[in-house]
């Protein structure tokens, strides 16, 4: 018995059974010169049939005038003849006008319907030739019932005229579409050469060259926008670049001194036969490294957390005062070791995370009292902030930040300079990154002001 198995189909495959169909593209000078095209068409159509159809009217019109002048002097003619020489002489005078008018007809007939006089040969053929007619009365001079006249005259030249130039007006406008088509095509590629030089430069930029911008030698004032919106992100997307190449120059850094310190001591440990008290002192010192390491990592953790969006969860609202007395509490053994003092000025209720409220604020007054003067006071501001927001603003007297390094004071493992990292004091540098990511967090931002020996760190909620 045969067996055939079947294999599964492959990630490739399942991924190219449900990929999305690819939308068509379409070209712009392509898709303009139609539709302008077509509007000329139209346009040229409407007024060029407006012309034909006024021209029409033009040769109607003189024709009935040729009508109405002939037909009158028939009547004077033939009512002159019937006075003087009677139905035979007013045919002798029709058989004389027809043989001087070959492209008339005229056709007379009595009160009874009958032929009086009819021209015995057209030059062209009354009932289906193109013509125009006119009917008129004839008195008689005895005061009988008129006669009754019939008029034709041939059209044929003028029916051929009005063909060739409907011709003529729809080769014009077919032509005219034509050229407008293809004028507005070059037209277009010549106006959108701009893009495709924007399109090169694009493609030229590439993670070596991100300082690369895009530029055009004669500024449009339809595409400047896109340019600058575009450099804007370029700009952003550089900085972020040179931010994460720092960062991961900063986090081998920080890693490596804790992994330093545990390889070291024990290799240290094992280079010789050791005591129990001397291998816990070891194992005590490694775990201080690896709680180190730990912090480092869960810091991290939740800065990543923040970038991806997260949001603060909010309980009901507290008084701000009453979580600064709680951080503060916290606090006061270093501050008494720094002989500091601290001031808590204003108070807003306001619903927030408590927990991490509280842990940007204990970063902010940490900060303060490392670098805070000794014997110096602390200040704790809580300011209203328009209708919905809240300021919250840590100060101390100490050593002034450089205006330089205030933007970045809140990257991460950012240090200003060594005087700012005491190895007697040690932290990673992710302290003022995680107020920024927490303030983000209450849809707020953190900000930093420094001037005469006087430093303000803080952020905002809403």
């Amino acid at each position: 018995m045969n067996t055939t198995t079947m294999a599964p189909p492959t990630s490739s495959a399942t991924a190219e059974l449900h990929a999305e169909p690819t939308p068509c593209t379409y070209s712009i000078g392509k898709r303009l010169s139609l539709l302008l095209a077509v509007q000329t068409i139209i346009g040229l159509g409407v007024l060029l049939a407006v012309i034909y159809a006024a021209t029409w009217m033009l040769f109607e019109s003189r024709q009935q005038e040729e009508l109405r002048g002939y037909s009158n002097v028939l009547i004077e003619v033939l009512k002159e003849s019937d006075a003087h020489g009677g139905e035979a002489e007013m045919t002798q005078k029709l058989l004389w006008l027809s043989e001087r008018r070959p492209g008339n007809f005229v056709q007379i007939n009595r009160a009874d319907g009958s032929t009086f006089y009819r021209d015995p040969l057209p030059t062209f053929d009354p009932y289906t030739a193109p013509s125009s007619e006119l009917r008129f009365d004839i008195p008689r001079a005895d005061g009988s019932a008129p006669l009754q006249g019939r008029l034709l005259i041939d059209c044929s030249r003028d029916a051929q005229y009005g063909q060739r130039m409907a011709l003529l007006l729809v080769a014009a406008t077919l032509a005219g579409g034509a050229f407008v088509a293809w004028a507005t095509f070059w037209r277009v590629r010549c106006s959108l050469r701009p893009l495709a030089d924007l399109a090169a430069q694009t493609r030229a930029i590439d993670v070596r060259r991100l300082d690369q911008r895009l530029a055009l030698s004669e500024p449009i004032e339809e595409l400047q926008p896109l340019i600058e919106q575009f450099n804007g992100l370029m700009h952003r997307v550089e900085r972020t670049y040179v931010q994460l190449e720092g960062f991961n120059a900063d986090v081998a850094h920080e890693l490596r001194t804790p992994l330093a310190n545990l390889i070291g001591h024990t290799e240290v440990a094992l280079s010789r036969e050791r005591s129990a008290p001397e291998l816990e002192e070891v194992l005590l010192s490694n775990l201080e490294e690896l709680q180190r390491l730990a912090g480092i990592v869960n810091d991290m953790l939740f800065l990543a957390q923040a970038d991806r969006g997260v949001k603060a969860r909010r309980g009901a609202a507290v008084s701000l005062a009453e979580l600064v007395n709680q951080v503060v509490e916290f606090h006061e053994a270093p501050m008494e070791e720094a002989g500091l003092a601290i001031d808590i000025e204003g108070d807003v209720q306001l619903a927030v995370d408590e927990p991490l409220f509280k842990r940007a604020l204990s970063n902010l007054l940490g900060n303060a009292i490392r670098y805070a003067d000794k014997d110096s006071r602390l200040c704790v501001r809580i300011l209203r902030e328009g209708d919905n927001g809240v300021r919250l603003w840590v100060e101390n007297t100490g050593p002034a930040i450089e205006p330089e390094h205030l933007p970045r004071l809140f990257d991460r493992f950012f240090r200003a300079d060594a005087s700012r990292c005491e190895l007697e004091k040690p932290h990673h540098g992710l302290g003022l990154s995680i107020v920024a990511a927490i303030a983000r967090m209450h849809d707020g931002f953190a900000a930093a002001e420094s001037e005469a020996g006087r430093t303000r760190v803080g952020f905002s909620m809403v």
